[in-house]
């Protein structure tokens, strides 16, 4: 399949539904040979047989990265495999929102290990591969994108320890920007609003039905609307870096 990005290989963690399955598709769809991370490998081989029925190029890399040792691994399968690295969209994560009062510190726990430790994991063991990349990439750079949210920017009551680790990866992102621009490695952030996705099944019983509420008569995002997003950031041209961007429903206040 040829397309923007033809020659690439991508890396996309939580791979296996909404916005990281909606990522890979559209990486897939542009060119790029895509890496499928996440911990559930079923879903993955059915979304890899998609993208290569459609005639793309997808490789199954099943993983939990919030453990390091299976990241690192996962990174390696990777470059082994394709010979190089040039975008990871560090996707996976976790919002088990609800009052901090009463939160199972278990689901504090996950967050952090998800959110940031596994974006932490992924991104280490990539940074070597993905500089090596833009120094010999006909593109003549190459991307690490993380998806972010809206609650990295407006922390709202009941969202505290998602928010935290949200605002946290955009600091790390920044830091990264600086540090990875003379290096031709763009590092930018999508930050979605609220998506239709299964996340909101992780939540317990009661904390469901009050998020739906709040969210009320929304007309939520799609995955894909994010994956657009993501396509956007990583296939402008080496004078263009975007850094962050907010996808908001349209309807979505905050």
């Amino acid at each position: 399949m040829t397309g923007r990005l033809s020659g690439t290989v991508a890396l996309v963690t939580g791979a296996s539904s909404g916005i990281g399955a909606a990522t890979a598709r559209a990486l897939a769809a542009e060119g790029a040979a895509t890496a499928l991370v996440a911990r559930r490998a079923d879903r993955l081989a059915e979304l890899a047989a998609e993208i290569r029925a459609g005639g793309g190029t997808a490789a199954v890399v099943p993983a939990d990265v919030a453990d390091r040792d299976q990241a690192r691994r996962a990174v390696g399968r990777v470059v082994d495999g394709f010979g190089r690295l040039d975008i990871v969209v560090n996707n996976a994560g976790l919002a088990l929102v609800g009052p901090a009062e009463a939160a199972p510190e278990d689901e504090w726990d996950r967050m952090l290990a998800v959110n940031v430790e596994g974006l932490l994991h992924v991104t280490r063991a990539a940074l070597p591969h993905l500089v090596g990349a833009a120094a010999d990439s006909s593109r003549r750079v190459a991307d690490l994108v993380t998806i972010s949210s809206t609650a990295g920017r407006v922390a709202r009551a009941g969202q505290a320890v998602y928010s935290l680790t949200k605002s946290g990866v955009n600091a790390f992102s920044e830091s990264l920007r600086q540090e990875l621009q003379p290096k031709r490695v763009r590092v930018g952030i999508v930050g979605p609003g609220t998506v239709a996705t299964e996340l909101s099944t992780h939540l317990r019983d009661g904390i469901r039905e009050a998020v739906a509420g709040q969210i009320g008569a929304l007309e939520l995002l799609r995955p894909e609307d994010v994956a657009d997003a993501v396509v956007y950031v990583v296939t402008r041209e080496r004078r263009v870096a975007v850094n962050e961007m907010l996808v908001r429903a349209a309807e979505q206040t905050w």
